[in-house]
């Protein structure tokens, strides 16, 4: 039995190369221990594919049969790639090279840009979109900011795939693509857009790549000397390679054997930026002497969440679908999916916070939760809803771990403190002691902060320090403070960052590779899950694809939730995701079978279930988010009074402050200006006002009706009081 993905954040390193096998199950073993030729690893979710690889890298160094320093492991995200040189790190393969691919191409041109072309290399463009912008003004095309983004997209597919301005018409329509624009206009843009960088001398990432396979194809010094330094090579995510890259590592390879790669054709999901399954799918034919292991057996994930991963596969068509791993869990039974209809979006918000507060008071760390959605838009109610109910969150795709300021300033400080370190009295201090000794100076305290503003997520972050130096003490129990520095500069080298204690919200594209114990997939009708865009079979079929990826990342609890309509009062028209067809009680789908059972609940989220809402002024009935809070038309007149409406405001800010929350938390914009306008006098009235529920009443009722009768409210003397008495302390 292999051991699970929970694993010690410091292991001991292994003593010997047959120390690195110990562990594996034999299909891993397999993996390790296949070091010649071309190997290709068929992985199921969940299936150690990573254990794997790195064990595999590390036992051919530790027997002496790869040099560190030959091998490049390329994989597609930063995260992954920092993930891979701290595991391999700590089996004692420190030396191994562990990139994306685009990191990788960028480090050789940027080597050999002066032998090969000469002079110094052009600026490398982070963000093309503002120049994408001018490429459309100066084509005399107007593009708003959702058809700009998806443009930019457009080009960016057009130069990994290797089409031109003149063949993007012809290679859209054979792929199918969804287009932003008339394929004419994009491709003038995209003329314009590549003038523009000749014009000003810079590149874009996709560039960097192109100019790295035109460097290996022109130069072939420049190509040997590269082959000289790598003569191992392993893909990780291979389902999701591009034209383009396949090419930069055909020229990597200069027509040798020695490449592992590993994939899973389910997992396809980023086809849109020209990544394909064709290549993981076609190895055997273009190495018709690889050695090919499957991982089938599933660490992750209990029975019941792999039954519903196989049944949405069950159903699945198409060349990707022919080749699906059937995973078997090697965990204990847990409980079924849970499969919830809400009648509004608020509404699932709320039961999805409602669930996840009930996790956590029994014992499931916020961490290790998990909301997940098909657009980053449907993220802002999460937010809301979570906030409402004082649990802490994390938007995933936000700022690096390293790159917050307070960790910076953390990082600072505990270096001076490990230089500063001279007194003996020191030496008898933990290295965790020191930490929280150093960081209680800036905002860590034993007892986080109430709420989920600024505050909280600062203490989180130093939290995360304090926690990775007690398990680093733990693993080394003689390790001074100096050495928990070094550690905090090699994770934030190899952007290998602590767990930060917050429900993760991100979308479905965002959780790849990520796992937790329990998931909540959510908005899962028709129009968002398969989106509406998703016109073709394949497009559906990835969108399925999606869905399973996500299911797959949880461990043990998953919940399924969708909504009828989008708004409190709207007409309920929506129906469940197809996808679930044959998975929920009382839906059926040919041969889908084998998923947990489950429940269909019918969800309130803890709200009553309210009429349609009307315009207050012209009797029209509301269906956008803000106007319901508003009680009126944006276009309608307002009888605001500004005077009170000031006053909230202010109000508001000094609750927040106490609390230690955003202001939204409090109420947002939208509502404070309803009830500057309605001027409730009782709490019927403020009740009726869209975004102050029962909760909000209990706790800013009172202050709320006396702000709006004129009078001082009478929390505002409790915080006054509180504030004196923290002083005093």
């Amino acid at each position: 039995m292999t051991a699970t993905t929970h694993h010690s954040l410091f292991p001991a390193v292994p003593d010997s190369a047959d120390a690195v096998l110990e562990g594996l199950d034999p299909e891993q073993r397999a993996v390790a221990t296949a070091l010649h030729g071309p190997v290709c690893v068929l992985a199921g979710a969940g299936t150690g594919k990573t254990r794997a690889i790195t064990h595999r890298i590390a036992y051919g160094v530790r027997a002496g049969m790869l040099q560190p320093a030959s091998v490049l492991a390329v994989t597609f995200t930063a995260r992954a790639a920092g993930e891979m040189r701290g595991r391999l790190r700590q089996l004692g393969a420190g030396g191994v090279q562990a990139r994306t691919f685009h990191s990788a191409a960028l480090r050789q041109l940027q080597f050999f840009w002066p032998r090969a072309i000469g002079g110094e290399m052009p600026r490398l463009v982070e963000r093309k979109v503002q120049l994408v912008a001018e490429a459309g003004a100066r084509s005399r095309i107007r593009l708003d900011r959702n058809e700009l983004r998806d443009v930019t997209g457009e080009i960016e597919w057009c130069k990994v795939t290797q089409t031109v301005p003149e063949e993007y018409a012809a290679a859209a329509a054979k792929s199918g693509r969804d287009l932003p624009r008339d394929p004419a206009e994009v491709a003038r843009i995209y003329t314009t857009y590549e003038q523009l960088k000749r014009d000003r001398g810079v590149i874009d990432f996709e560039d960097v790549l192109l100019l790295t396979v035109g460097v290996l194809q022109d130069r072939p010094d420049v190509a040997d000397t590269v082959r000289s330094q790598y003569q191992h090579f392993v893909v990780d995510e291979y389902q999701d390679v591009s034209p383009l890259q396949q090419r930069l590592l055909e020229l990597w390879l200069g027509g040798r054997q020695d490449l592992c790669v590993v994939g899973d054709a389910s997992q396809t999901i980023y086809s849109f930026t020209g990544a394909t399954p064709d290549f993981l799918l076609g190895f055997r034919t273009r190495h018709p002497d690889a050695t090919v292991v499957k991982l089938v057996r599933d660490y992750r994930s209990t029975p019941q969440v792999v039954g519903l991963a196989n049944g949405l596969l069950q159903q699945a068509r198409g060349t990707a679908a022919a080749h699906r791993l059937e995973l078997v869990s090697q965990r204990e039974a847990g409980p079924d999916p849970t499969y919830t209809e809400y009648p509004d979006e608020p509404a699932e918000a709320e039961g999805a916070a409602r669930r996840i507060k009930e996790l956590i008071a029994s014992g499931v760390r916020p961490s290790e939760i998990a909301v997940l959605y098909r657009i980053n838009a449907q993220s802002e109610v999460y937010e809301q809803a979570l906030a409402d109910a004082g649990v802490p969150y994390q938007l995933r795709g936000a700022e690096r771990f390293f790159e917050r300021p307070e960790v910076r300033e953390a990082g600072l400080l505990l270096r001076g403190a490990a230089r500063a370190s001279t007194d003996p009295g020191d030496a008898e201090a933990t290295v965790p002691q020191q930490v929280r000794a150093v960081l209680s100076s800036r905002g860590w305290a034993s007892e986080p902060p109430s709420g989920s503003g600024a505050v909280r997520d600062r203490w989180e972050s130093l939290a995360a320090l304090v926690r990775l130096s007690e398990d680093f003490a733990t693993a080394r129990p003689e390790a001074v403070l100096g050495d928990f520095v070094a550690e905090l500069d090699e994770r934030a080298n190899a952007q290998h960052a602590p767990t930060v204690e917050g429900v993760t919200l991100a979308s479905l594209h965002a959780a790849k590779g990520l796992e937790w114990d329990a998931v909540f997939l959510v908005g899962l009708t028709e129009g968002t899950l398969p989106i509406t865009y998703a016109k073709t079979d394949e497009q559906v079929e990835e969108e399925r694809r999606l869905l399973y990826v996500g299911a797959t990342r949880a461990r043990f609890h998953v919940g399924l939730s969708w909504a009828l309509s989008r708004s409190p009062g709207g007409r309920g028209g929506r129906r469940p995701s197809r996808f679930l067809n044959g998975l929920r009680p009382g839906s059926a789908a040919p041969g889908a079978r084998g998923a947990g059972a489950g429940g269909v609940e019918r969800g309130s989220g803890g709200r009553k279930r309210r009429g349609p809402v009307l315009c207050r002024v012209c009797g029209r009935t509301l269906s956008e988010a803000g106007e319901i809070k508003l009680m009126r038309c944006e276009d309608c007149p307002s009888d605001l009074d500004e005077a009170l409406y000031e006053r909230l405001r202010a109000w508001r800010m000094e609750q927040a402050k106490a609390l230690g929350q955003p202001a939204y938390c409090v109420f947002t914009d939208k509502t404070l200006l309803a009830i500057a306008e309605v001027r409730p006098s009782g709490e019927m009235e403020l009740s009726a006002i869209a975004g102050v529920g029962a909760r909000k009443i209990d706790k800013f009722g009172a202050d709320v009706l006396a702000l709006c009768a004129g009078e001082d409210p009478a929390g505002a003397q409790e915080v006054e009081e509180s504030t004196e008495e923290e002083a005093e302390k």
